[in-house]
């Protein structure tokens, strides 16, 4: 998957190009007063968020991301979350089908309002990014840049100015942080390994060799991290004190993502192309995962979030439009909530 055709990147930079600009935004959303626990599902091909209430599981409200003219955003795609503000990546182009591209175009960092879904901050980016997340503390932003000189941007969370620039690997996609906080992992797709950053110094301190074309190194509450492997159609269980792989789970299908419930010892990967989540449980004796079985969900299965307690998963379908709610203890569908264009990233804040 890394030979996708650049013309849909061409078609978004020619959009975006007098985009790359910092922009504050005064626009606020109206009525949305989001006081409730919820999940919070990126639209990519609206540039629209659905807001989902968890106690009813009902879409209570849209905060449209497009825009007009030079303030047109395409294609938004993770999201993350830290106290009352949301963090979206826009790439400015559609990852649906895989995550990899040929060729570079600028992308923008976006920040919403949790409560009124109004736009706090817009700015451009140099080149396009998968994602933009919270550092643990919530007093950074930490956004890849997609390039073949790949690097990691970290901004102040408060001013937004840039603070530091950190040197990764050929094509970086998705950044994500260890669960004690104290670790940044940045999947390099054309490099087939991961780069390892010390959060404290913003220094790599170890690149770890995955699977052919890794899309993100997803957090374990385990002290692991595991990498979705998309062209090698694997999954790299990498363990977090030592920087070396445990295990490399065989697949046989091109993953979405994995998604780690510590609650239940299982570990979660979506399987797009068949619109099934598959799922692994812990073998204590045998100290490995172990394949449990497979449920389907909806077509183009994609990103999963577990809520807290561990108990329900969202799971967004990206080809069907739809969010699967799933009873996480019997592996059931108990609803499926129709949403909008392409959904791809959920983040779910209580």
């Amino acid at each position: 998957m890394k030979n996708i055709s650049f013309t849909a990147s061409i078609i978004g930079a020619i959009l975006l190009s007098s985009c790359n600009k910092d922009d504050n935004m005064d626009m606020t959303n109206a009525a949305l007063n989001v006081n409730y626990p919820a999940a919070y599902v990126v639209n990519g091909e609206d540039a629209t968020i659905s807001v989902i209430k968890l106690s009813t599981n009902e879409v209570t409200g849209t905060i449209p991301l497009m825009g007009t003219g030079t303030d047109m955003i395409m294609w938004p795609h993770h999201i993350s979350s830290h106290s009352n503000h949301l963090a979206i990546g826009v790439p400015g182009m559609d990852l649906s089908a895989g995550h990899a591209v040929t060729g570079t175009m600028s992308g923008k960092l976006v920040v919403i309002d949790a409560t009124t879904g109004s736009i706090v901050k817009k700015m451009g980016l140099p080149v396009m990014n998968h994602n933009t997340i919270y550092s643990p503390n919530g007093a950074e932003i930490w956004v890849p840049q997609m390039d073949m000189n790949g690097k990691v941007l970290v901004y102040d969370a408060t001013t937004y100015a840039l603070k530091s620039t950190i040197t990764v690997g050929m094509m970086p996609a998705e950044l994500t942080f260890s669960s004690d906080g104290t670790k940044a992992y940045v999947a390099n797709g054309d490099d087939d390994n991961v780069s390892v950053i010390n959060v404290a110094s913003k220094s790599v301190v170890a690149t770890v060799t995955v699977g052919n074309n890794p899309v993100g190194a997803w957090t374990g509450t385990d002290g692991k991290m595991y990498v979705d492997n998309e062209d090698g159609q694997s999954i790299s269980v990498i363990n977090v004190a030592t920087n070396a792989v445990d295990q490399t789970i065989i697949l046989g299908f091109m993953p979405g993502i994995a998604s780690h419930n510590g609650t239940k010892s299982e570990l979660w990967v979506s399987d797009p192309m068949n619109g099934k989540v598959h799922y692994w449980t812990w073998d204590a004796g045998m100290m490995m995962w172990m394949h449990g079985g497979a449920f389907n969900t909806g077509a183009g299965a994609h990103a999963i979030s577990f809520t807290i307690d561990g108990n329900t998963a969202y799971v967004t379908n990206q080809t069907a439009n739809t969010v699967s709610v799933v009873n996480v203890t019997n592996h059931t569908v108990t609803k499926t909530i129709n949403v909008g264009k392409k959904p791809n990233g959920v983040v779910i804040k209580m």
